[in-house]
């Protein structure tokens, strides 16, 4: 999508330092806790944090990241973290959208599960929740094996031009196929014709380019720097709207090609908030920003720091939802 001078300007301004039984039936005893523990708390009392995956995995580093930050600083006395995996979160926020009215409980999301609402047409959405900010963003890196013959992207988008099939990619999931989309698109090449081999998770997909499964990847940077710095892959760009400091990577769109889907993360609570009770979440997601633990955390995994609430945070879910819906249906899904 290209950027307009709105779009451009305002996250300028926003830019702040500082099985699906099986997973039904996980989400179902995980509510039934969060429902245990949200009657008659208020979130400076008891607030549960729920990460729409299993343990181990990027939401779930947010819930705890912020878990600690929150409990090192007194913004809360009882921070719980709950898992609740599958169907890509929308089980999660299927359970978050039925606590209407209850202020103390938070949902980790981002572009996945914006995702994954699409992908699945599930029956809850973003709607059914109140977004509460974008608090960063993680940029995907395409990547290729170090003895790979391309050398710069243009030299893998020509090869990958000629003939379609015959370059596998790979990614650690669904978000990372939707960058390949849009590379393919802004390159003139019909994603549909694209072989792309899914992987469960970063590990596995820079596995798959080791041992020659795949060609090309596009991956989390924070997946993929230490198999860079090692010199075991070859990094070509880094999808994000423009250069980042401190990473020694050319962007996707300095070299041509205006691909800039983030994977961002966000936080959301119940609908049936009060103004106040959603002020308070608020003022709560910003101290817990502020605090040392979460700096430590935004350096130590790489991500970058991007805040956005309010109406323009309203005006940004649109934008992605229509962005990536399109690149679902040239997909052909």
């Amino acid at each position: 999508m290209t950027d307009t001078p709105k779009r451009g300007a305002r996250r300028a301004a926003l830019r702040i330092i500082g099985g699906t039984i099986a997973a039904a039936a996980v989400g179902v005893a995980a509510f039934g806790s969060i429902s245990s523990a949200a009657v008659g708390s208020d979130i400076h009392s008891s607030l549960t944090i729920i990460a729409p995956a299993a343990a181990g995995g990027g939401w779930d580093t947010v819930a705890r990241e912020m878990q600690q930050a929150q409990r090192a600083n007194g913004l809360s006395a009882n921070v719980q973290v709950v898992n609740m995996p599958g169907a890509g979160g929308t089980i999660a926020l299927g359970n978050l959208s039925t606590l209407a009215g209850q202020a103390n409980t938070m949902l980790v999301g981002g572009t996945g599960l914006l995702a994954a609402t699409i992908q699945y047409g599930s029956d809850a959405t973003l709607d059914d929740v109140t977004p509460l900010a974008v608090v960063f963003e993680e940029y995907d890196v395409i990547v290729v094996p170090a003895d790979s013959p391309y050398e710069t992207l243009d030299d893998l988008v020509e090869a990958w031009r000629a003939d379609p099939k015959s370059i596998p990619w790979t990614g650690g999931g669904s978000f990372d196929q939707l960058v390949v989309t849009d590379l393919a698109l802004a390159a003139g090449i019909e994603p549909t014709q694209t072989t792309y081999i899914s992987s469960d998770g970063g590990g596995e997909a820079v596995a798959a380019l080791l041992n020659g499964t795949a060609q090309a990847a596009t991956g989390g940077y924070p997946d993929n720097i230490d198999q860079i710095e090692s010199g075991r892959l070859r990094a070509l760009a880094i999808v994000a709207e423009e250069p980042i400091a401190g990473i020694d990577i050319p962007t996707a769109r300095e070299q041509g090609y205006d691909i800039t889907l983030a994977n961002w993360r966000m936080l959301a609570a119940p609908a049936g908030l009060t103004d106040e009770e959603t002020s308070g979440l608020g003022d709560l997601v910003a101290d817990t920003l502020a605090t040392p633990e979460w700096a430590s955390a935004v350096d130590r995994y790489h991500w970058t720091e991007q805040v956005i609430t309010g109406e323009e945070l309203d005006d940004f879910l649109v934008e992605e939802r229509d962005r990536i819906a399109r690149l679902y249906e040239e997909m052909g899904q």
